[in-house]
């Protein structure tokens, strides 16, 4: 894919890459040959000293890091692990929230594979790795006379579908997301309306923290 680097390239060095990435691209290959499409594929047609450090949702936007040596991506993978990042996304979810502007609202519970409804995950009291989230107001407003509000997302934990799940099970599922969406708020956009819209990390031989900020496009 030529000129993909150059096309979503937030910031490089000799350690390592920042891209924006695109709604509805992989950040790995999947399994299958049909599936073998992502942002690292096509970065390591360009760079092929590209090392995953972490991924985002197919159909999510929005900031990705990549590590361009194995000391860069330990690091880094390790500051994910350890929650030691910070992370925001911006979301637009159905209806109208509740909660005081400027002040984040906490949702904690665990969520878990749906074994019976693959590739679902459900919100599980009663599963043993917690899910932790929090989300603040921006604006409440109306798509096609549809009540949504503007949202930004904190996860502190990093579970598969956390935030989808989460604000799905608070009642106001992400716009556009073909999993977790009203069939209404299906019908609202052309695309999952989350992206990872911030994110911090320390740099892995600077020790600088590094600050990015990635345009929500929608």
């Amino acid at each position: 894919m030529p000129n993909f680097l150059q096309d979503c390239l937030i910031y490089r060095d000799d350690d390592v890459m920042v891209i924006n990435k695109p709604a509805g691209l992989l950040s790995v290959p999947g399994k299958g040959e049909a599936l073998t499409d992502s942002v690292q594929t096509r970065l390591l047609q360009e760079e092929p000293k590209t090392l995953l450090v972490h991924r985002l949702d197919r159909d999510t936007s929005g900031i990705l890091v990549f590590a361009l040596n194995k000391a860069a991506q330990r690091h880094i993978s390790i500051q994910f692990q350890q929650r030691q990042t910070e992370k925001k996304y911006h979301a637009i979810v159905e209806g109208h929230l509740s909660v005081h502007f400027d002040d984040f609202a906490e949702i904690n519970v665990p969520v878990r594979y749906d074994e019976a409804h693959p590739p679902l995950h459900i919100a599980d009291e009663s599963h043993s790795k917690s899910a932790q989230s929090y989300y603040q107001i921006i604006e409440n407003f109306y798509i096609q006379d549809v009540p949504v509000s503007r949202i930004v997302l904190k996860p502190i934990t990093g579970r598969s579908h956390q935030l989808r799940v989460h604000t799905q099970y608070i009642g106001h599922p992400i716009v556009g997301d073909t999993l977790y969406a009203t069939t209404q708020g299906q019908s609202l956009a052309k695309r999952l309306c989350l992206h990872a819209a911030e994110l911090s990390f320390v740099h892995p031989v600077t020790g600088q923290t590094l600050n990015f900020v990635c345009q929500t496009p929608f």
